[in-house]
């Protein structure tokens, strides 16, 4: 076993698991204050899901990240790490596809008239309206969340296929506390409202905002110059190194093992910042976690991802950054138009469209080669009307797994259960991030986790597992 020149024989410090949006956040602000911060990542590349993919000078957001946030420090944070003339203003535009015609979202009235005609309108609404007199009895799921706000009739069009393509399951099966993070603000009463009385870019509900900002080059130009700034203030970022070992005495991780380029490495710890899964972080300690925690940990499961990115003629794009799929013809859930988001992403006179699947490691789609899967991406792009399938030059496949948490009936519980053994057992442990903590964070409430937690390590004693649950709790600390 080696140690490194951060290792073992220097003064303790901060090792921070992950190079994504929360780890480089922790590392730079470790060292805005001084402090000693090594970050670990897996991967040879920064960002995590917020990386941005280059196949041949052709740039891929990895699901598309919009940068708009409520948070005032998240917000700030942006704009120091890139200067102002690395950010695009874009305009937001998304449909919704289904049953054979697009849908504006957010709501347009004379748009969703036309395309459901008034009977079915009035049915929608009178729906709505059975659905808040007689509530579904059950609200704990997202089938029964969604539509005691939007009626059965408006829940089985607009959300129900698309939500189960999206997470492989029964929408009974999925909590509702993914709807109300994702949704929380909105039903139909105020859909409808927006839809006749729109307000000009309005931010109170984030399904709604009409603009928002990304960096020219894609969300991993951030985390590029995050990983330089965080070099530059005499602190390591590790590519390449995988955290095997946390060992851990007297309720406290005292160092992390890692399997680097050179073999085993191992790092002494003051404190741990923890963005990797929840579940592999308790599988990695030593001496091992409970029974009871093991069993937690192995029955917390995520939801993996790829995009199949084709190159079409800029003229055969569509005006959306994206447009919502929810047609059960198709596997295919959204589709982005990557240069809607900025034209630096692409080359002159072509566009490039991702077409996004959600899967499993190891179901048919994510074993299929990568011809197979242009294929049939070229395909549904046809069956969609989106582009004739001739028109495509080429396509690129970018695969990221354990893109989202689940939020199956047990893991809140399972949850639950590792944060009271982290709590009794490694109480310099931080989980941070969306993979850290289990929890379908936003890339702001990611930053926003990491920030807290080095507060924390520095006297502070806010409780992160509160961030993009309570949104009194946003307005206090913004």
């Amino acid at each position: 076993m080696e140690t490194s020149s951060a290792g073992l024989d220097t003064a303790s410090k901060s090792i921070i698991v992950g190079a994504g949006p929360a780890g480089l956040t922790a590392a730079y602000q470790i060292g805005k204050v001084g402090g000693v911060a090594v970050v670990l990542e897996e991967d040879s590349v920064v960002g995590g899901i917020s990386r941005t993919a280059e196949r041949d000078g052709w740039r891929f957001d990895i699901g598309g990240h919009r940068f708009f946030t409520k948070v005032t420090a998240v917000s700030e944070l942006w704009h120091e790490i890139l200067d102002e003339d690395d950010f695009l203003l874009r305009p937001r535009m998304s449909r919704i596809y289904y049953d054979g015609k697009f849908y504006d979202y957010p709501l347009k009235a004379t748009n969703a008239l036309k395309n459901l005609g008034i009977w079915e309108s009035v049915l929608c609404v009178f729906s709505y309206i059975w659905a808040r007199i007689k509530s579904p009895k059950d609200q704990s799921h997202f089938e029964g969340w969604t539509a005691s706000r939007f009626g059965w009739r408006l829940y089985r069009k607009f959300f129900k296929t698309y939500t189960e393509k999206v997470w492989g399951i029964p929408a009974t099966e999925l909590q509702a506390d993914w709807a109300a993070q994702r949704i929380k603000n909105l039903s139909l009463f105020k859909a409808i409202l927006n839809a006749i009385l729109p307000r000009r870019n309005q931010k109170e509900i984030t399904s709604l905002i009409e603009e928002f900002e990304y960096p020219k080059f894609g969300p991993g130009m951030m985390w590029e110059k995050c990983h330089d700034l965080v070099i530059d203030q005499g602190n390591e970022v590790l590519l390449n190194h995988k955290v095997k070992r946390f060992l851990h005495q007297d309720g406290k991780v005292v160092s992390v093992q890692a399997d680097g380029p050179k073999g085993p490495v191992e790092f002494a710890s003051d404190s741990i910042i923890s963005s990797m899964p929840l579940p592999h972080l308790l599988q990695a300690m030593d001496p091992p976690a409970s029974e009871e925690t093991l069993k937690a940990a192995s029955s917390l499961t995520f939801r993996d991802f790829l995009t199949v990115a084709l190159i079409v003629p800029e003229e055969k794009g569509f005006p959306d950054n994206w447009i919502y799929i929810h047609s059960e013809e198709v596997k295919v859930g959204r589709v982005q138009n990557f240069g809607q988001w900025s034209p630096y992403l692409v080359k002159e006179g072509r566009t490039c469209l991702g077409l996004e699947y959600f899967v499993n490691i190891g179901d048919d789609l994510w074993e299929s080669d990568d011809a197979a899967l242009i294929d049939r991406a070229i395909a549904e792009l046809g069956v969609l009307g989106l582009v004739e399938p001739e028109l495509v030059e080429g396509g690129y496949v970018v695969r990221m797994p354990r893109a989202y948490p689940m939020y199956d009936n047990e893991y809140h519980e399972n949850v639950e259960v590792i944060r009271s053994w982290i709590s009794q057992n490694a109480e310099n442990v931080y989980p941070v991030g969306r993979n850290g903590m289990h929890r379908y964070n936003n890339q702001d409430h990611s930053m926003l986790t990491a920030m807290l937690s080095v507060e924390n390590i520095y006297g502070a004693s806010h409780d992160i597992w509160q961030v993009n649950v309570e949104e009194d709790y946003h307005e206090e600390i913004s």
